[in-house]
């Protein structure tokens, strides 16, 4: 159940008028717990976000995927409930419930009726803060995880990214340790629990509740079931590393022989969630390839008809990430259609955008943002998380419309020409290397290894 009801008057919002954060009240408890109530009537649900920080920075080295596995096996057996009788709970109630990881925390996503408020905060906490992580439920955790890692090279578009992060950020940074078949392997139950047991305190805790309940019986059991967490110690935030640039080209080519396409993706830095940049990098990277009337996607797709789809990314996380174009091809107009996207590069780099072009993406961006970040509850409880979780401060929503008007024509060009750089790219192919070898040679020095070998890594 997930329920996408659009309730842009309830909260003011219109195409002219500034977006703003509906009333919301920020309380920090003795253990160091941070939460944020959100009361809006209208709908009888009740949305609850819970951040851990940590995330995947915060995994040891050679336990890539431990973060993951951990949210996942949190609804798998409880103090009260057995992992059958909390997945019956949750269907009886009607309700959701969706623990993951990102870069920087373990969210956790659930959302109830409103008469249900108790009963969907009670298993919500059972979940968090008390689960036992039985050891059956871990065996087969970790195996489907295993083999999901292994089906997911048999699909090119899903396979590409963790060849790209192994790459391009390389074993030393925690974005570059992407989770395999060994890393995954090498989790016992005791990682686990001592895991949850040093991250999941009320220092590390961001508890937000959204929707339609009463704001001081909230108040009183979010206070007592979340202020019983031990407060333990919070997570050490790692210092930022951003990706170097290379010295030179570099290619990685993957070789799957029965490919018929080929993936690609080329890479450079780009920037982190908090670089005062943000605002007009998003606005340029809507116009290049965020958006379907892009650049890239008009040149390799409408125009040249070389691909269904092309687009651009820029990772805007705790740490520098990076930016990002990424296609796929026939495996005979691989080389074509890489030259068409560095192309479109060259042109943003070196002639930047237009007045007209810049018009049009805040136009974009201002009439997607409330739709996709504040007309539900779940949503506006994302919202507060990524302000707490970044450290972004309320003007993050409120100011939005005026900081996207504020982008002048010479600040997007020239974050077009800091960021849309032309030398030394990482290039990550994926298809049949005895087709596409001597095309891939042209960009870069090149690393070659087969979907058939375990693991991300350039070996």
């Amino acid at each position: 159940m997930k329920r996408r009801i659009l309730l842009a008057l309830a909260i003011g919002v219109s195409m002219g008028a500034q977006v703003k954060l509906p009333p919301y009240t920020r309380e920090v408890l003795p253990n160091g717990v941070v939460v944020y109530l959100v009361q809006r009537t209208g709908l009888p649900l009740v949305s609850f976000r819970i951040l851990v920080r940590g995330g995947q920075e915060s995994e040891p080295a050679p336990l890539a995927g431990l973060t993951g596995v951990t949210a996942e096996l949190l609804r798998r057996g409880t103090a009260q409930r057995t992992a059958a009788q909390f997945s019956e709970e949750i269907d009886g109630l009607g309700g959701t419930f969706v623990a993951a990881t990102n870069e920087q925390a373990m969210f956790l996503d659930a959302e109830f009726l409103k008469k249900d408020f108790d009963r969907g905060l009670s298993l919500v906490a059972d979940a968090l803060l008390h689960p036992v992580f039985p050891p059956e439920e871990v065996r087969k955790t970790i195996l489907r995880r295993a083999d999901g890692l292994k089906v997911v090279k048999d699909n090119p578009a899903g396979a590409i990214g963790s060849y790209y992060r192994s790459f391009f950020f390389g074993a030393a940074h925690p974005y570059g340790r992407v989770p395999d078949e060994a890393s995954i392997d090498r989790i016992r139950r005791e990682d686990i629990v001592d895991y949850h047991k040093r991250t999941y305190v009320g220092r590390n805790l961001i508890v937000i509740v959204a929707g339609d309940f009463d704001p001081a019986t909230a108040k009183a059991r979010v206070s007592e079931i979340f202020g019983a967490a031990p407060a333990g110690s919070a997570y050490q935030w790692a210092e930022d590393r951003p990706p170097a640039r290379n010295s030179a080209p570099k290619v990685l080519l993957i070789d799957k022989p029965d490919a018929t396409q080929t993936y690609f993706l080329i890479a450079q830095p780009g920037a982190r969630k908090s670089t005062s940049d943000r605002v007009a990098l998003s606005l340029v990277n809507t116009l290049f390839g965020g958006r379907f009337t892009s650049m890239l996607n008009e040149e390799l797709r409408v125009n040249s008809g070389l691909t269904y789809g092309a687009g651009s990314r820029v990772e805007m996380a705790r740490l520098t990430g990076g930016l990002s174009i990424s296609s796929y091809t026939k495996t005979e107009t691989t080389a074509k259609a890489i030259d068409v996207a560095l192309d479109v590069l060259k042109r943003l780099h070196d002639t930047g955008i237009t007045a007209e072009q810049l018009a049009s993406a805040k136009a974009y961006m201002k009439g997607t943002y409330p739709p996709s970040h504040l007309q539900t509850s779940d949503q506006i409880a994302g919202a507060l998380g990524e302000i707490e979780l970044f450290g972004l401060g309320p003007d993050e929503v409120n100011q939005f419309f005026a900081r996207v008007d504020g982008v002048t024509l010479e600040q997007a060009n020239a974050v077009a020409r800091k960021y849309y750089r032309t030398d030394n790219l990482t290039f990550v192919l994926l298809g049949n290397a005895a087709q596409i070898r001597q095309a891939a040679a042209k960009y870069g020095a090149v690393v070659e290894r087969s979907v058939r070998q375990p693991g991300w890594a350039a070996m």
